[in-house]
């Protein structure tokens, strides 16, 4: 079945007294926030659908089900993942999944609360806005957008809906983070205290397993082949620009291409970025400068890079070292005039365990997205805050795909004095599927 947009608008409204309210019992909660759901069901149990069966929606964290957090749906354009999802759901937890090759057919549907997103990026600003217009609550994976006018887009949608957003990355409130040896908090602690002076410099490299995905590039060149009769291409393809079939193009090799992500900047980039702009205190900003050192890029495939730098307003920096930074040697992860941190958390402070326990906690943040969803409470990363790290990725992207320094305005949003930039803010996407979003 395909929809237009008018008929999905028209099956959502339909739908829509099931889905803003919960299916069951209802039990009411006056939450206070406008727009947002003011009922909450009795019963702990809260349904999702998975769109996207490929790498990550079939991995051990997500395509999971209990009885608080049942998966109830799946979709996906390949047949044979599909396939495979439903056969994994009945073996796995004993549950005849519904099965859809249309993800607006699952967004429709009333037994859905949340709809978790697990497709190439270039589909997430999309369907983040149409389940947010559906009254579906939204689980994301990263890269959040794949540009910045779709994350500007979402941040609208979400909040004018009162719909409760996760952005799958989780190092800025729990798990050791990369190559660290520590969690970020008392990174935060240490960053929040002064100690180390400011402004603060931030070095991603390879010593802080960086270079665990950069290497996902694209082929250039590529030679046509006949589309998999498994696989809808038209409907993976979605609002890319129309190129001919290759397998390299499709499936878990699509980061390589512009069209669909960044490479390893789009892959992992937020997953590094973010807690460094919540060390730093840079939810609410942007940097005002990204300089690039790479190779030029192709116009379609993502080639590798050698450096990118961000610098903010107060002079605080994010250096991504890439390409040729592997065997660099010992370099410190946080430096500032004071102090220097490295990787295990050995630092220049002395006594710096003992400092970090004296110092007061981060402010607590809701990291249960379940009880989100049920107390209709913001999650500690949600659309506003995942859009300002998402947004750091997309810069790098823009300066990257045009081989220079850009200099962008914060409060504006838009590069200075680049036209060309300002057309990567947002780009075209084929018909019908901007009139999804925009």
């Amino acid at each position: 079945m395909t929809l237009s947009r008018r008929k999905f608008l028209q099956t959502t409204a339909a739908a829509s007294v099931f889905t803003i309210l919960p299916r069951k019992v209802l039990g009411a909660m006056n939450t206070g926030v406008p727009g947002a759901n003011k009922y909450v069901a009795p019963s702990d149990q809260i349904t999702k659908g998975l769109i996207g069966t490929g790498g990550i929606g079939m991995s051990s964290n997500h395509f999971t089900s209990d009885d608080k957090y049942r998966l109830v749906a799946v979709c996906d354009v390949d047949r044979n993942h599909l396939d495979r999802a439903v056969k994994a759901g009945e073996a796995r937890f004993g549950e005849k999944l519904q099965a859809y090759s249309d993800w607006r057919e699952l967004v429709a549907d009333p037994n859905v609360d949340v709809v978790h997103i697990a497709t190439p990026s270039h589909w997430h600003g999309i369907m983040s806005v149409t389940a947010a217009r559906a009254g579906k609550d939204i689980f994301c994976e990263k890269p959040m957008t794949r540009t910045i006018a779709e994350g500007e887009k979402v941040v609208e949608e979400v909040g004018r809906h009162g719909r409760i957003f996760r952005l799958n990355t989780w190092f800025r409130f729990k798990d050791t983070f990369y190559g660290l040896g520590t969690t970020v908090e008392p990174l935060k602690k240490l960053v929040d205290s002064g100690v180390l002076g400011w402004p603060l410099t931030v070095r991603i490299s390879g010593a802080t397993g960086f270079a665990w995905k950069f290497y996902w590039t694209g082929k250039e060149n590529l030679i046509p082949e006949p589309v998999p009769a498994e696989l809808d291409y038209d409907m993976w393809l979605g609002p890319a620009p129309y190129k001919p079939y290759n397998p390299h193009r499709v499936h878990g090799t699509f980061r390589g291409y512009w069209d669909y992500e960044s490479g390893g900047l789009g892959d992992m980039g937020q997953h590094y970025i973010d807690p460094v702009q919540y060390i730093l205190g840079k939810d609410d900003t942007y940097p005002v400068k990204v300089e690039v050192d790479a190779p030029q890029q192709h116009p379609d495939a993502v080639g590798t890079w050698r450096s990118i730098t961000y610098t903010y307003e107060d002079g605080c920096r994010i250096i991504l070292e890439g390409e040729g930074y592997e065997s660099k040697g010992k370099v410190p992860y946080i430096e500032g005039p004071l102090g220097k941190v490295y990787k295990g958390f050995e630092c220049t402070i002395p006594n710096v365990m003992d400092l970090i326990a004296e110092l007061p906690d981060p402010t607590p943040r809701h990291t249960d997205y379940l009880e989100c969803v049920r107390t209709r409470q913001h999650f500690a990363l949600d659309e506003k805050i995942g859009h300002h790290s998402c947004t750091v990725v997309n810069l790098g992207a823009c300066a990257l795909r045009l081989g220079r320094t850009l200099e962008f305005d914060p409060k504006t949003c838009r590069f200075i004095g680049d036209d060309a930039a300002n057309l990567l803010l947002r780009q075209p996407m084929r018909a019908p599927w901007e009139s999804y979003i925009f």
